[in-house]
């Protein structure tokens, strides 16, 4: 469930027997011909039916993170990494006054990966927090079956490409698009990112069925929803 979708009274209620919550992050970057929304809006719905079994409440998507090489695309907008890592500092402070002692930030972003070594950081200095910092697309049973239906899969391509990503009435290039070497991104200036990658796309095709990506959807869910639902305890090595 939506926490704004509840009152302060029935937070208050759900707190007196369970702990636990699910943040989104995502970014407001540009995905080709998809929504520059994309990472906020796959995070915040992967978020929402995860967690609707159990009824664990699912904060509002923090929708900016990191994305530097992109802002030579219109739209795009990025956050410095110490800014990002504050108002992760800030919530999760929050979310331990208030009670909460179990929290999964559901991650659809690659650029926003400082946050998960701020995690352990912060978990450092809070022993009585537990955190999950999750990437929900390269998640072990995602990423294999992503694999398996197409191994040419990457930004802006069809492994984004979800109904509810897509954008009305924007026609898609039919080719698979060659990859892009990643490694020139990295060490490329936003101009020249660009200029690289042209409409956005890594590579790959921009679209495939409805059908095979609404059952990686269906896998994606279930390996989030287990992180929720499975044993909170940390590992503890022999």
């Amino acid at each position: 469930m939506r926490i704004t979708e509840m009152n302060w009274m029935q937070v208050e209620a759900y707190l007196k027997h369970d702990d636990r919550a699910v943040v989104p992050l995502g970014s407001v970057e540009q995905h080709g011909y998809l929504s520059l929304g994309v990472d906020a809006i796959l995070a915040e719905r992967i978020s929402v039916e995860a967690a609707a079994p159990s009824g664990v409440p699912v904060f509002p998507t923090l929708s900016y993170g990191i994305t530097p090489y992109f802002k030579a695309y219109p739209g795009t907008i990025s956050l410095r990494i110490d800014t990002l890592l504050a108002l992760v500092r800030d919530l999760f402070d929050g979310l331990e006054a208030q009670g909460f002692r179990r929290i999964l930030m559901v991650n659809g972003h690659g650029g926003n990966s400082p946050v998960q070594s701020f995690v352990a950081e912060w978990l450092a200095e809070h022993p009585a927090m537990s955190v999950k910092f999750h990437n929900w697309w390269n998640a072990p049973r995602t990423w294999a079956l992503v694999n398996a239906t197409d191994p040419i899969a990457s930004h802006a391509s069809w492994m984004e490409n979800f109904p509810w990503t897509r954008l009305g009435n924007v026609a898609l290039p039919p080719e698979q698009k060659p990859m892009v070497a990643v490694d020139r991104i990295r060490r490329s200036t936003p101009a020249q990112v660009r200029a690289l990658l042209g409409d956005g796309n890594y590579g790959g095709y921009y679209q495939r069925s409805d059908e095979e990506m609404l059952a990686i959807w269906q896998v994606a869910v279930a390996e989030t929803r287990n992180l929720i639902d499975e044993d909170w305890s940390p590992e503890v090595q022999p």
